[in-house]
């Protein structure tokens, strides 16, 4: 599988996998589902429930056409509005394990979302061809919408579940050093642990410092190295955030 790197706001890069081809195309067809449902309900009350069909008795064609874009209006908007809502995915993105990221490693944002749902009129083209044949040969299997609004979709089944990123074991009687902490959230303590580990384990003291420079630098802490390592430093900020976020295992 194929991966990408981002850089993150803490400028550190991360390795994501690629979705695949498949598993998009697995979503993409979960979402035609219940947008399908959605227009079966929604005629189904318009006609049977509500009996409303003699409303369109007598209009013209362009009167009929407004009134059954309007009825399904939500499926139109669909990708774009569920997206900017659950944080790059959709119910069927969300089944598959996938989330649209920005390259660039910012948070994408309605922007971002709104292009992607432009180019879809493109990608949809010949029953979605051109959009598959994107990705096929795009390096980062981006469809035309990914590539214009500079993001890509990733594979969150192979990550470590957050709970087991970020937390540490930590003692009743435990002492926190640095309130800052509270500053930082939840990815960016799941980054920090994630590097911290891989540094660890491969005796890396280049990235343990600018990591511990870069933790300093955004909480504004000035730490004597005669009391306390930058190894220790960066230990004793994991524990702090669990402590005042109250996480525990």
């Amino acid at each position: 599988m194929s991966q990408i790197a981002i850089n993150t706001s803490q400028n550190v890069n991360i390795n994501f996998n690629i979705a695949s081809v498949g598993d998009r195309m697995i979503a993409f067809i979960l979402d035609l589902l219940i947008k399908v449902a959605y227009v079966i309900a929604i005629l189904y009350t318009f006609f049977n429930i509500l009996d409303l069909g003699y409303l369109l008795d007598g209009l013209d064609q362009w009167s009929i056409v407004a009134i059954y874009t309007i009825l399904l209006f939500p499926t139109v908007i669909y990708p774009v509005v569920l997206e900017s809502l659950m944080e790059g995915q959709t119910p069927g993105k969300k089944a598959m394990k996938i989330r649209v990221v920005k390259i660039d490693g910012y948070q994408a944002g309605f922007g971002d979302y709104l292009i992607r749902w432009v180019f879809r009129i493109i990608d949809t083209l010949f029953l979605g061809v051109v959009g598959l044949i994107s990705m096929i040969v795009s390096k980062n299997n981006q469809r035309l919408g990914d590539i214009a609004s500079g993001t890509a979709v990733i594979s969150l089944k192979n990550n470590i579940n957050i709970s087991h990123t970020i937390l540490e074991n930590i003692k009743d009687d435990y002492i926190p050093t640095f309130p800052q902490v509270i500053a930082l959230s939840d990815n960016d303590m799941r980054i920090i642990k994630d590097n911290y580990l891989k540094a660890m384990r491969a005796d890396d003291r280049q990235i343990i410092s600018k990591l511990s420079d870069k933790i300093k630098s955004i909480l504004k802490l000035e730490i004597d190295p005669t009391k306390m390592t930058e190894r220790q430093f960066i230990g004793v900020v994991i524990k702090d955030y669990n402590y005042y976020t109250g996480k525990d295992i």
